[in-house]
């Protein structure tokens, strides 16, 4: 298995929008190989004296942590389902429509080391 993560700073006052627009992109992800689509709005995150989520995306006073992760097969069906996405015309308006900074969006893939 392979997942993308993601950690990202969304205003408050957009949670409904976020997540009908999480929605609708899991939609398409699916469509094109995910195996699921994970949004976790940020509950009980502490703030670090170093380092925390909070400051790793510059999190604002009006805003709340969101962790998401997207889970496939492997790397090679995450590679092309990728690709897929991104050329799907759907995606297009999703992602100006995006409620949320998304350059202060962390994220990565990573292979699946331990699944228990």
């Amino acid at each position: 298995m392979y997942v993308d993560g993601f950690v990202l700073a969304v205003p408050s006052a957009n949670k409904e929008a976020y997540r009908k627009h999480a929605a609708e992109a899991a939609v398409i992800f699916k469509e094109h190989g995910a195996l699921s689509m994970v949004e976790g709005w940020g509950d009980d995150l502490p703030e670090g004296k170093i380092n925390s989520m909070h400051t790793a995306v510059l999190r604002k006073e009006d805003e709340t942590v969101v962790f998401s992760w997207i889970t496939w097969p492997d790397r090679a069906a995450r590679d092309a389902g990728m690709a897929k996405v991104f050329a799907d015309p759907r995606m297009n308006g999703t992602m100006e429509a995006m409620p949320l900074d998304g350059s202060r969006m962390i994220f990565g893939g990573f292979e699946v080391i331990v699944d228990a």
